[in-house]
């Protein structure tokens, strides 16, 4: 019965494959979060498809999608939506125009550069899965994800989100530069004649629910749930390399993240591989390297995967 999902996967992958080339480990990733009902954070330079994979397998998984481009400028209720005055039969009244916060895929395009002020108001929607506005509030149709963007160059005029609000993206995925082969595909395929792809949608989003209920039941061994412990007590007590630590949040999106990639390579079970793959994604964004480590030059990447060496 496994199996039979992992050719639903392959199959989202390959459709996806028509339109992006490579990025497997991005889209694998951005797909597990979906998986979780979580949102996540895709960090990675300019240009390199983050927007058009996400658009991609919203198309595929037959979501409705939409997109906020953030800037300084950016309010609250151009995200949220507003009220606007309406005239029915000579009578003014108050309707209630919906913002581009109510879609099933929102993807925050350059997060950081938004005031603090719109990145709040983001973060009802991801938690609640609700908006409100005014003294109304609003239940958001499931499934609903916030895949947030941002470009780790350019500093000047960005807000760096809080670790608070950072915590609540489930992933911290990279995107990363594509190899000469697949680059030499890429231009073959965008600098020639542009043929439109037409994609088939592969899921529905009852299928897609189902799938996330899929995901909690998979079974993980006492002695795999009791590595994620350590792992995540091992971020708060190693003061030789971590300032500071990750939550008990971390330890639930690690087993969670565990048992959907899990599902999605084929498996009926979680392995100690998984845990070790998803640790990167699942810490990157919860945990502040001391000043010793960033003096040795260490990234948060060469921490966790000093930590994950040293946890049984």
């Amino acid at each position: 019965m496994v199996k039979s999902y992992k050719v639903v996967f392959d199959t989202v992958f390959k459709e996806v494959g028509k339109v992006i080339v490579g990025q497997e480990e991005l889209l694998e990733q951005v797909m597990i979060s979906i998986m979780c009902d979580s949102n996540a954070l895709l960090e990675g330079y300019p240009g390199l498809a983050k927007t058009l994979a996400v658009r991609t397998l919203s198309e595929v998984l037959d979501l409705k999608f939409s997109r906020i481009q953030n800037t300084p400028d950016l309010m609250p209720s151009d995200i949220t939506g507003t009220y606007i005055i309406t005239e029915k039969s000579g009578k003014r009244d108050f309707e209630f125009q919906p913002g581009p916060i109510f879609a099933n895929i929102v993807l925050a395009d350059e997060i950081n550069r938004a005031t603090p002020k719109s990145q709040s108001a983001l973060l009802e929607a991801m938690q609640e899965k609700q908006v409100t506005v005014g003294n109304s509030t609003y239940k958001l149709d499931p499934p609903f994800f916030v895949l947030a963007t941002q470009n780790p160059i350019e500093q000047e005029g960005t807000y760096p989100l809080p670790e608070a609000q950072a915590d609540r993206f489930l992933l911290k995925i990279k995107a990363g530069y594509p190899t000469p082969e697949q680059e030499l595909k890429i231009v073959d395929k965008y600098a020639e004649v542009l043929v439109e792809q037409k994609l088939k949608k592969l899921l529905s989003k009852a299928q897609l629910i189902h799938l996330q209920q899929i995901t909690r039941q998979m079974p993980i061994a006492n002695d795999v749930k009791r590595k994620v412990i350590n792992l995540i007590n091992a971020t708060r007590t190693r003061k030789e390399i971590m300032q500071y630590g990750a939550s008990p949040r971390a330890s639930i999106g690690l087993i969670l993240a565990s048992k959907a990639r899990a599902l999605l390579k084929g498996r009926n079970h979680v392995s100690s591989e998984d845990v070790s793959m998803m640790a990167y994604p699942i810490l990157r964004h919860r945990v502040i390297l001391n000043f010793e480590a960033e003096r040795k030059g260490m990234s948060v990447d060469d921490a966790i995967g000093e930590l994950l060496k040293r946890t049984k």
